[in-house]
């Protein structure tokens, strides 16, 4: 399944467009920013997932049962049905492509409490969601598939999915704070203030910190998670442990490693009968759609954790990952280019995206297949294939 790291990409293009409170966007150009996904989906408002909003507990009642119960407390009850109620009168003034989008957030969210998975500790990413959509909808101009935006204030990284409005990009802002990192010490205030943004957003997946996804996909309903945005997580907690030497950022990091441990739909890991493949989608574990990019850059942050915290969970988990990975990244080699997944040729951008996870892996691991795969990938990108 090509989607979420779609060989649609723009050729790492940096360019977002800044929300000012004032409503004026401004585009600039950020450095730290890559490949993040451009794909569009299917319309969240026509989804079956956002039909089933017909049925159910409503947001509302979710909200006063957890006020009862003293799940969340009185401030936050009266906060997320303030915004909630914003929303829904913003939306009713609004028309067109501006009511469709702050529709849609509104959709996804009335059905995932219809489906009795709003809880509380999702509710911080969700409101967070509709808040920005508002504010986007009521006061920013209209956008085109995939851009990336971001809010003056703010380091996170948001991206539009056409007919579900904008929605979190939990994988292009862990990238970013490694970008940070990269840049050197004039940057780290950037990675800490992002990271201390992100952190609040992860939910209690099963019982597991997780970094949830909250919009249809691909065949996927919200809330779902992706293995690479787990992992670029792990690595960007690690680095921000290595520029700061806090070791709560280390500590956030082991929290989050349960999500690699566990077998989808909860998780994204599966068990082979070499070690482990760490799926870019916790609703598609079909090995016929493993996408190897994903499953390289959640092997590297794994590496680098385990590394800097000695930590045995995290080495097991990048042990049995590396297994399963030095046996499938010969398949990916099609002797001219290489394969996004099984059957897909990468575009020019994603072959030289998993040409450099591999040799990443190379410079940490040592091992043969990641250091002549990624010499042979290197080769093919002088003479690309027609047609990529």
């Amino acid at each position: 399944m090509c989607l979420l790291l779609s060989s649609q990409a723009p050729a790492l293009a940096s360019d977002v467009l800044v929300l000012g409170p004032d409503g004026q966007a401004v585009q600039r150009e950020d450095p730290f920013l890559g490949l993040t996904p451009p794909a569009v989906p299917a319309s969240a408002a026509h989804s079956p997932h956002a039909r089933a909003a017909r049925g159910g507990p409503s947001v509302s009642g979710v909200l006063h049962r957890l006020r009862r119960t003293h799940a969340i407390s009185a401030a936050a009850y009266r906060r997320y049905g303030g915004d909630y109620a914003s929303a829904s009168a913003a939306l009713r003034r609004l028309r067109g492509t501006r009511s469709t989008e702050l529709g849609a957030v509104l959709a996804t969210l009335r059905a995932i409490a219809a489906g009795n998975a709003l809880s509380p500790s999702r509710l911080p990413a969700l409101f967070t969601t509709l808040e920005r959509n508002e504010q986007w909808w009521t006061r920013g101009p209209l956008l085109s598939a995939g851009q990336r935006v971001e809010f003056k204030g703010s380091e996170l990284v948001w991206e539009y999915y056409q007919g579900q409005g904008i929605q979190l990009q939990e994988l292009g802002s862990f990238g970013k704070a490694d970008g940070l990192y990269t840049a050197g010490k004039a940057d780290y205030g950037r990675m800490k203030s992002l990271l201390d943004e992100i952190v609040p957003l992860g939910a209690k997946r099963a019982g597991k910190l997780t970094w949830e996804y909250y919009f249809s996909f691909g065949g996927g309903r919200p809330p779902w998670a992706s293995a690479m945005a787990q992992g670029t997580a792990v690595e960007a907690f690690t680095r921000a442990y290595q520029a700061f030497r806090d070791r709560r950022w280390l500590a956030v990091a082991h929290r989050a490693l349960p999500e690699l441990d566990t077998r989808p739909p909860r998780g994204v890991s599966v068990k082979t009968s070499r070690g482990l493949r760490f799926l870019l989608y916790s609703f598609d574990s079909s090995s016929k759609d493993a996408v190897l990019n994903g499953f390289l850059q959640t092997l590297i942050g794994l590496y680098d954790y385990a590394h800097v915290s000695r930590d045995r969970r995290a080495a097991s988990l990048f042990a049995r990952g590396d297994a399963e990975a030095r046996f499938e990244v010969p398949h990916y080699d099609t002797g001219k280019w290489s394969l996004y997944q099984p059957g897909v040729l990468d575009s020019p951008d994603y072959h030289n995206l998993v040409t450099g996870f591999l040799q990443e892996l190379c410079d940490r691991a040592h091992a043969k297949v990641y250091c002549t795969t990624a010499a042979r990938f290197r080769g093919y990108a002088k003479h690309p294939p027609p047609g990529v």
